[in-house]
């Protein structure tokens, strides 16, 4: 019996590509669906590569089926990560490169210092 998924609810599923136009994923073994450029933000995207990454567990929201076993996705408005995007932005401090600043005279000098023995 293939399982049928109800409008709204969210779910997981697998990256299995990315277009211009969409990410395509696999929610079981005989259901599918596309994530339609538009069901990604309220705001322009220019790279969906930016929201996805093949093979990747993402959560979903079931739009509509759109035929058999073919799901129109959204991930508007949903906490779709699941892990961490490798290449995350450090959180930037208040301090930054200061400390390093700071010390590079010094370990230059000892550096140098070091070469002439």
């Amino acid at each position: 019996m293939v399982k049928e998924y109800k409008e709204g609810s969210i779910v997981v599923g697998t990256v299995t590509g990315i277009k211009d136009y969409g990410i395509f994923v696999k929610l079981d073994n005989n259901n599918s669906g596309l994530i339609h450029i538009s069901e990604i933000g309220n705001h322009y995207i220019e790279d969906l590569n930016k929201y996805a990454t093949a093979n990747e567990l993402i959560r979903v929201r079931i739009v509509s089926k759109s035929s058999d076993n073919m799901y129109k996705l959204s991930i508007k408005n949903v906490d779709y990560r699941i892990t961490k995007k490798h290449g995350s932005r450090i959180k930037e401090t208040e301090s930054g490169f200061k400390n390093l600043a700071l010390h590079l005279d010094y370990w230059v000098r000892k550096e140098l210092e070091s070469l002439k023995k």
